[in-house]
């Protein structure tokens, strides 16, 4: 049975979005401020009440006018992708980072293994459980999430005119089986991709023979690389209104199309210098028999420290 709708297009829709959807989110809203993050309360009601310590990521949170947004890729009920595009508007800095699909998560009465991984939080808790879910594993605040399946991504692709990417090496893999057959046949080196191929770039999961299979992370690196080179286009790319139009059919988010076109002219011109994409800390492993991504919290705060930091002195 085939693994379908890997890695499809989500990761121009994240980037179309970050332009269209994530600034108007910020321009439309004078001085968005996040909510901080709750402290719990450590006296009794006898004590005389102090102000609790506020840890580092807390304080930058409180001082920053990002906003973060949750980009969901869908296959079916679940999500196949998950990034956070966190945008700061005072530096024009974009941070993208990428949760893999089998972070482990485990949620009381869900015990089964498919139901410990994050990408299984959406069929029981919709796109607003996994902004929790996310917001708790990253400690940052999740603003808005956009959601699309890969149904459209073709014609986003086309109408972008294509993007280029340059393919890491030999790609080759078929699945008979799938409906309709999927074939991948790609030459190392740099091409123009169409909707149709870039589809098939973003699905590869491994070759034939079994070589080239990255997993997660894999996936996640091709990924990224068509993320930036989507962005170098449609930055510069003088029919980015209509772009937006065009994505605006095929996902689900809280903003309206008059917004995304009319905030997509003032997206034009953001230098992909200031984006920058991460991948959550971690590493696979097994756990009760299965495999997971388990995420570094250490080190995950240390990522979000960086990144809220990112612009404040600049």
């Amino acid at each position: 049975m085939k693994k379908f709708i890997k890695i499809f297009g989500i990761s121009f829709i994240c980037f179309t979005l970050l332009l269209a959807g994530v600034v108007i989110a910020i321009l439309k809203m004078p001085e968005p401020k996040p909510e901080p993050v709750p402290v719990p309360p450590s006296f009794s009601d006898e004590e005389e009440p102090k102000k609790a310590e506020k840890t580092e990521l807390e304080e930058l949170i409180e001082k920053s006018n990002r906003i973060n947004v949750l980009l969901m890729g869908m296959e079916g009920p679940r999500t196949d992708v998950l990034i956070l595009a966190s945008f700061d508007p005072e530096s024009k800095n974009v941070d993208m980072v990428s949760v893999p699909r089998d972070t482990y998560f485990h949620s009381k009465g869900y015990n089964a293994a498919d139901q410990k991984k994050i990408n299984a939080v959406y069929g029981r808790s919709n796109a607003e459980g996994v902004m929790g879910v996310v917001s708790a594993i990253l400690d940052v605040p999740v603003h808005h999430y956009v959601r699309v399946s890969y149904k459209g991504v073709e014609d986003i692709v086309d109408s972008l005119g294509g993007v280029k990417v340059t393919i890491p090496f030999n790609m080759n893999y078929d699945d008979p089986y799938s409906n309709p057959p999927l074939h991948i046949h790609f030459k190392k080196g740099t091409k123009v991709l169409n909707g149709k191929e870039a589809v098939k770039f973003l699905r590869h999961r491994k070759n034939n023979d079994g070589t080239h299979s990255g997993g997660d992370i894999g996936r996640i690196q091709r990924q990224q690389q068509f993320l930036k080179s989507a962005a170098s286009k449609a930055l510069s790319f003088k029919k980015l209104p209509v772009v937006a139009s065009t994505i605006f059919k095929f996902v689900k988010t809280s903003m309206d199309l008059d917004e995304i076109v009319y905030y997509a002219k003032s997206a034009i011109g953001i230098s992909t210098d200031n984006i920058k994409t991460y991948k959550l800390p971690g590493k696979a492993e097994y756990k009760s028999n299965a495999s997971y991504y388990i995420h570094d919290p250490s080190e995950t705060e240390k990522l979000m420290i960086e990144i809220y930091k990112r612009g404040m002195d600049e």
